[in-house]
């Protein structure tokens, strides 16, 4: 089987990766590697999980009919370095909703004209209208981390970014727009574990890109973008929640849970949602570098 990009993470994981990292790998036997710093020693149960997913799911369809009826507004923005399980969790969050009024946004890179255009004007027409819950699989903070990392951004149009995001996001806020902002933080030994699995799978392969590639080979570039965001972006209008993402059944079920508690919807079950771990899943005291 011919791997893409001539095998280029393979060999990152040969050549490249530190050993404890190899290690790590190596002895996970193909399941989720936890950090030594994550809040759990094992990964939760497979049944258990699917149990708590149900009774959430259910919880997220009454949400949905309440927001429709409502015509309450919510953008949820998803971040965190490839890998790191935003598209499981956004997954997730929809199984069960009408996509319809529950949308993905996940832009390709800008064109001409949308470079030409104030930075966050491109973003600006996916927000969502009365009913709506729009789930941002990446979203304006490119501007903060894969930009700067890469070079594909001035560092005067990131202080500009920086300048600009916080009044930005202050406008939704004052617009009844119920903003959330995930970042999801993934081990080093486990994001390399989820990209060797892409690399070997036909049918995850089209989720991998040259980014994600020479990605690899900047982790401490990101560590020090990531640290840069959340410290300069996280407001009380507008919090980050972090969600530590080694384990993606804790992962998705707290993601969960944290959105489902933000609001008092029709019929709500709050023994149903459950508890928040906020181990797992809280503000940026718990990311970790």
């Amino acid at each position: 089987m011919t791997l893409p990009f001539d095998g280029a993470i393979s060999a990152f994981y040969e050549d490249t990766v530190p050993q404890d990292i190899r290690g790590a790998i190596a002895n996970g036997d193909k399941n989720d590697i936890l950090s030594d710093s994550y809040p759990h020693e094992t990964r939760m149960g497979k049944k258990k999980y699917e149990r708590e997913m149900e009774a959430l799911q259910i919880e997220l369809v009454k949400l949905q009919a309440w927001v429709r009826d409502s015509g309450t507004r919510i953008a949820m923005v998803f971040e965190g370095r490839d890998g790191a399980g935003k598209g499981g969790t956004i997954g997730r969050f929809r199984m069960n909703l009408n996509p319809r009024a529950a949308r993905v946004v996940a832009l390709s890179k800008p064109s001409d004209a949308e470079r030409s255009q104030w930075y966050f004007q491109r973003y600006i027409k996916h927000l969502p209208a009365a009913g709506d819950m729009v789930f941002f699989d990446r979203s304006w903070y490119n501007r903060g981390v894969v930009e700067p990392v890469f070079g594909f951004c001035t560092p005067e149009e990131n202080a500009q970014f920086f300048a600009q995001v916080k009044p930005f996001e202050r406008m939704l806020v004052d617009d009844d727009i119920h903003l959330f902002k995930f970042w999801l933080n993934v081990g080093r030994a486990e994001q390399l574990r989820r990209m060797l699995a892409r690399e070997a799978d036909p049918l995850k392969q089209w989720k991998l890109s040259g980014i994600d590639v020479k990605g690899l080979h900047k982790w401490d570039a990101y560590t020090d973008a990531i640290r840069d965001t959340l410290t300069r972006s996280h407001t009380e209008h507008a919090p980050w929640t972090i969600v530590r993402s080694d384990d993606k059944r804790r992962a998705r079920l707290n993601a969960i849970r944290h959105v489902l508690h933000r609001f008092d919807y029709d019929r709500k079950d709050a023994g149903a949602i459950g508890e928040v771990d906020e181990a797992v899943c809280g503000g940026p005291d718990i990311w970790d570098a």
